[in-house]
């Protein structure tokens, strides 16, 4: 009879004593103990391999470094191997240890985030005060100004030890014209040396900050619109080294007579100049392009021809040989690793469940995703349609908390060019042939393939009691994430500090107000609706009142015919860490493996060119990611497709009633928070934060601002005068910006 018994019973009856629980303070500590220990090892690894870089022009450290150069010159890897652990290994190993970090601190991060105790008396926090707030690199906060400062006197104390010591023993490695008609040619050629190996150094941090799901980013919260800014600041000092080295070799060469015949020369032993021609020439062009000039206003062609990275990398490598490549190695694969699991997630295509037109030139678009897929209220993706663009892809905020629902988010996108042109008016079509049909199942579908979601690991707009939100038109987006999760966490009993939430709406015409949903709080959260403060105040600039048919809020809506399909892959490097761990190490061991036999069977005992080789190297870098950590993807497809059969099956005997589908008009329900708008006048920051400071008192106050640049000039000059003229009974102002959906 005992098989009848249920397993509370069976257990009551068993005469075996039941497992002792693990105990939960002895396992936190030991815990807290393995993450100390790996954050101090990944903090002195990367101070060691900065401080490596900056000392590395000292004759003392080249003459150590030789050593090990010399023990390595006489293994199967060569040269190449000494430099790839002293130079490239590091970074590495950190990688790898960020993620492993990451692991072992969970999903219990944002807990431990919202249980840091305020300080009675804030400090300024370098991450969050704007130093500046108006100059060439827009808005930068204290952190970024330091670490600018920190490049820019690498720079000028690499080349200024190069010029003046003149260091022979690193001279004697290349090889210079053999005649030169006087001093300044050697003087040029010695000064373009030196311009291109510090723009080396450069280049080996270059592609860092465009890995999405670096770990390295993640475990400082530092999310990609945010990185993305070093990688433009790093690729303007590299390209203008990099241009600066080669314009140096052409006017000595010109000087000499020689400039047609060295820039097409490709030397078998040494550095191959024309592939460093090639190399050069695709990356001026992709500089061009990138500009800001031309970036606005031709953004196709700078997504085009930013793809010339490609020729740009295996060129360069080809120009100096894959020992001196070797030093830029370590940031290249981790690029290559995020960029080929990028490619593994976007091959599927997804079903859109939901899209919606607005008459003021927005979209609203709901995506299916899998329930295991996770995501905080700062997070974005990246959007491709197939039937606009093959190329194309497209960042846009996800405008939806995770708690709204767990097989679906949502996006807003503006339409403001080509690409989003087309998606709003292939979405009126359909709605129009939706409109003529009897059954809303016939609709077409919408297709997209998605990337992501990426973002900020913390939430760290839960951080603060009092959070101001401040937006422009479109930047609305993330904050409807932001209000929805306060929202529900309140109304869910999770941890969440925010008790005063104040939302700044700017916009130009009334036609945008739809855009704001109905944030029925009774509804959303009724059971301790007092627990926040929720004041939402739209500026409505380009108009001096309310327009007659204010209220109207006409749209054109479009359901999918497959509700029920996959959602976004969750094969992706925010998703799980494990997994990402396993393929991420797989990718480095393999790379190792292939580096290994390729030296053994084809490169040692062979006599092969310095260009030929450092092709190879970087073929080694692409094989082992496709290769060893194509596997590793491939058991992860596997995984995901048995967590989501299980996720189904769990549904379907939870008998869910099947969603329903709207045709035309949706109806939207009205707020009943507390919402202002004021027509024809723009929002007065300085009084705003001066009520809000009396308000409150000496506390925190949280600032996200999401709109032009402007905007986010001026919310970053008022947080940067507040805390400066801070007193006792003043606030900390915390600034932070958002700059996707823009």
């Amino acid at each position: 009879m005992a098989e009848f018994l249920d397993p509370a019973e069976e257990q009551l009856l068993s005469w075996e004593d039941p497992p002792a629980a693990p105990d939960p303070k002895r396992y936190t500590a030991a815990r807290g103990v393995v993450t100390w220990v790996l954050d101090m090892g990944i903090a002195l690894i990367f101070l060691a391999w900065v401080a490596l870089v900056f000392v590395f022009p000292l004759n003392p450290v080249g003459e150590l470094l030789d050593k090990v150069f010399t023990m390595f010159s006489k293994s199967i890897y060569g040269l190449t191997g000494g430099y790839f652990l002293v130079f490239s290994g590091p970074i590495l190993v950190v990688t790898l240890l960020a993620i492993a970090r990451l692991i072992i601190s969970g999903s219990e991060e944002e807990e431990l985030l919202l249980k840091i105790k305020r300080s009675k008396h804030p400090r300024i926090s370098l991450w969050t005060f704007p130093v500046m707030a108006n100059g060439i690199l827009g808005v930068v906060s204290t952190a970024e100004f330091i670490g600018s400062c920190v490049v820019i006197a690498y720079v000028i104390w690499a080349l200024s030890f190069y010029t003046l010591e003149d260091d022979v023993g690193m001279i004697s490695q290349f090889t210079l014209s053999p005649i030169f008609t006087s001093d300044s040619e050697l003087i040029l050629e010695l000064s373009g040396l030196w311009l291109g190996f510090t723009g080396l150094f450069c280049f080996a941090f270059l592609f860092l900050p465009i890995t999405r799901g670096s770990a390295l980013l993640r475990l400082v919260d530092i999310p990609f619109e945010q990185a993305a800014r070093y990688h433009v600041w790093l690729g303007h000092l590299t390209m203008l080294l990099f241009t600066l080295h080669g314009l140096c070799f052409v006017i000595a060469w010109t000087m000499q007579g020689i400039l047609l015949q060295e820039i097409t020369s490709w030397s078998d032993f040494d550095i191959a100049v024309l592939p460093g021609v090639v190399s050069l020439l695709s990356g001026l062009l992709l500089w061009i392009t990138s500009l800001p000039p031309v970036r606005r206003k031709q953004f196709e062609l700078f997504f085009y021809t930013h793809h010339l990275y490609v020729v740009f990398v295996v060129f360069f490598a080809m120009h100096i040989g894959d020992f001196i490549f070797s030093i830029a190695a370590g940031g290249i694969l981790l690029f290559i690793i995020d960029r080929f699991l990028r490619f593994c997630q976007s091959r599927r295509t997804v079903n859109v469940i939901s899209a919606t037109s607005f008459p003021c030139g927005t979209v609203e678009l709901v995506l299916p995703k899998p329930g295991n897929l996770q995501y905080n209220a700062l997070s974005f993706i990246f959007l491709q349609v197939r039937e606009l663009s093959w190329l194309q892809w497209h960042p846009f905020s996800v405008s939806s908390s995770p708690l709204d629902g767990k097989n679906h988010l949502s996006v807003l996108v503006k339409v403001l060019g080509g690409w989003t042109a087309k998606l709003n008016k292939k979405i009126l079509n359909i709605s129009e042939t939706c409109r003529g049909d009897e059954v809303a199942f016939q609709c077409p579908d919408i297709k997209a393939s998605v990337e992501g979601p990426y973002g900020h690991r913390l939430p760290y707009h839960l951080m603060y009691e009092n959070l101001i939100l401040v937006a422009g038109g479109i930047g609305i987006s993330p904050f409807l994430a932001i209000l929805s999760d306060v929202l529900h966490r309140i109304n869910e009993g999770k941890l969440c500090l925010p008790k005063n939430v104040l939302l700044i709406w700017a916009i130009k015409q009334s036609d945008e107000l739809p855009l704001l949903p109905a944030l029925d709080i009774d509804s959303t959260c009724p059971y301790s609706p007092s627990r926040l403060k929720l004041d939402i105040n739209i500026y409505v600039t380009r108009e001096s009142e309310p327009p007659l048919e204010e209220g109207n809020t006409e749209e054109s809506y479009v359901s999918s015919s497959n509700l029920a399909g996959c959602g976004m892959s969750v094969v992706v490097s925010t998703g799980n860490l494990i997994w990402f761990g396993l393929y991420t190490l797989a990718s480095v061991v393999g790379f190792i493996v292939s580096i290994t036999l390729l030296d053994i069977f084809y490169v040692n005992p062979f006599e092969l060119t310095m260009s030929y080789k450092g092709f190879l190297f970087v073929v080694c870098m692409l094989a082992s990611v496709i290769v060893f950590g194509g596997t590793v993807v491939l058991l992860w497809y596997c995984w995901e497709k048995r967590t989501t059969a299980t996720e189904k099956s769990e549904q379907s005997k939870m008998n869910l009633p099947r969603a329903t589908v709207f045709q035309g008009d949706m109806p939207r329900r009205q707020s009943v928070g507390t919402k202002r708008v004021f027509y024809g006048s723009r929002p007065n920051l300085k009084e705003i934060f001066g009520s809000v400071s009396e308000q409150q008192g000496h506390v925190d106050i949280g600032v996200i601002v999401c709109g032009p640049t402007s905007l986010e000039i001026t919310v970053a000059k008022e947080c940067r005068s507040w805390n400066l003229k801070r007193g006792s009974d003043l606030p900390v102002f915390h600034f932070n910006s958002h700059t996707f959906n823009l």
